[in-house]
């Protein structure tokens, strides 16, 4: 099983890591490409306000296929398999990383386009799949340990796509085609590996009814025979959805019996982007350039940055299953509203320079550890699983490609107060997550329905309730 998570991890979450970091690095070379590629197709240089455009939607086009790819999320996995789709997902990568490294060779920054457009659908199908493969192949005791690997992947991803972006690496104008090529590496050594694993015990039995399948797929993950247990909490969850089809999107988006867990999905998964974690990647530079960052002390500074989230949530990985998910995140929201609104009222005060260089790795320190990635295989049952995916990824990166496409120019209008626009969600976030979500932490996927029903079917209980009261005073 802990094998497992590390084939998943370094061609799932890992993809999506180094995806949104390593673009920063090359950020003025890829610029200075487009603008001649632009003076040799058309005989003049791009102008500005054109080449900021096409830089942001260089930047932003990634979550554009990223959303592609969770669309797909829901049905791939479901026809054909959690392994078949990530094998497939990995080819997608390979064939990304071939026009990213010929792009330069062939003058045409369209290239690059189509090949971060890729890049997003692989990390759009590549994470959700992950998630669900790994949440379906471990014990309830471990389940949140196991998903939060894909937030620690993603932070190994981000640190990586930084380290090997600096200037005395890949960082350079001969370089840069291979530094945005390296996603081909990940995704070739998945397929390989992938190749030794087995599809998911909970797809194998509840979804194609293979029971001795399941049974030696645990066996194998597992390394042990007592699995008495998992087997007969497959088999209720089985028979809870005797004869039901998996559910569609708009099943999830109407049906009153997921209400609840769809509001508990939704707004932790647009936090991921709302909280402004991603868009400090994307512009990192920018933002460090803003506040008077000396240019050969940047790469370092956004290295930094990206090691302090790595620790942090492999730290959070040994509290997910003591502390729990709900304390995590909703806590989590709520410090780095007050972090934020702190260091509003430090800079107003012209002490900002003293703290400024800390404030980044501050807020990645506050950030709700990437816990969200494990609530769809928390929240909903397998023949809802898929669709719950499809609309954590929808969410997640509609709110990424606005920030993507956004924040440039919200860096350029507010300076060193832009984060600002971010402090509102995080307070919200952390008001619902601690008020009304229950606790899912070492509970079976059918205890955790029923906590819920109590939630989705409040109104009609208490009505019960007053017809059983009104009937006892009419006898």
């Amino acid at each position: 099983l802990y094998l497992l998570s590390l084939v998943l991890g370094i061609g799932g979450s890992f993809q999506y890591g180094i995806q949104v970091s390593v673009i920063a690095s090359p950020a003025v070379h890829i610029q200075s490409f487009v603008n001649q590629t632009w003076l040799l197709r058309y005989g003049s240089p791009v102008d500005d306000s054109t080449n900021q455009l096409i830089w942001s939607f260089m930047v932003a086009v990634l979550s554009l296929g990223a959303w592609a790819g969770a669309i797909h999320s829901g049905s791939l996995p479901v026809t054909y398999g959690r392994k078949k789709a990530l094998l497939f997902n990995n080819v997608v990568a390979v064939v990304a990383a071939l026009l990213m490294l010929f792009s330069r060779m062939a003058q045409s920054f369209e290239m690059i386009l189509l090949g971060r457009f890729l890049y997003g659908y692989n990390v759009g199908l590549g994470l959700s799949v992950h998630l669900m493969y790994l949440g379906e192949c471990s014990p309830k005791k471990l389940r949140g340990v196991m998903t939060l690997t894909g937030s620690i992947f993603v932070g190994f991803g981000k640190v990586m796509g930084q380290i090997i972006g600096i200037k005395e690496l890949m960082g350079t104008e001969d370089m840069w085609p291979y530094l945005l090529a390296i996603s081909g590496i990940p995704a070739i050594l998945q397929f390989v590996a992938l190749l030794f694993f087995p599809e998911t015990p909970r797809y194998l039995y509840i979804d194609k009814g293979d029971s001795e399948g399941s049974k030696k797929a645990l066996q194998w993950l597992w390394q042990e025979d007592n699995l008495k247990l998992e087997l007969d909490d497959m088999q209720k969850e089985r028979d809870s959805t005797l004869g039901e089809k998996a559910k569609t999107v708009r099943d999830v988006l109407s049906s009153r019996c997921v209400r609840w867990q769809l509001l508990t999905l939704v707004i932790p998964c647009a936090g991921v982007q709302l909280c402004g974690i991603n868009a400090l990647y994307f512009y990192a530079f920018d933002i460090f350039r803003e506040s008077g960052v000396p240019e050969d002390q940047m790469h370092y500074l956004s290295i930094g940055l990206g090691a302090t989230e790595l620790i942090t949530v492999t730290l959070c990985s040994f509290l997910i299953d003591r502390a729990g998910r709900k304390k995590l995140m909703g806590y989590g929201y709520l410090l780095m509203g007050v972090t934020m609104c702190a260091l509003t009222v430090t800079k107003l005060f012209h002490i900002h320079k003293y703290i400024y260089h800390n404030y980044y790795s501050y807020s990645c320190f506050l950030i709700k550890a990437g816990v969200s990635m494990a609530l769809p295989a928390d929240l909903f049952l397998q023949a809802w699983r898929p669709s719950a995916y499809v609309i954590s990824g929808t969410v997640n990166w509609l709110c990424m490609f606005l920030v993507a496409m956004l924040f440039g120019y919200i860096v350029n209008g507010l300076g060193q107060f832009c984060f600002l626009i971010f402090v509102a969600y995080t307070f919200l976030s952390a008001a619902f997550l601690i008020t009304f979500v229950p606790e899912t932490k070492g509970k079976t996927m059918i205890e955790i329905t029923e906590d819920f029903n109590k939630l989705n079917f409040k109104n009609r209980a208490v009505e019960l309730e007053r017809t059983d009261v009104d009937l006892a005073t009419t006898f």
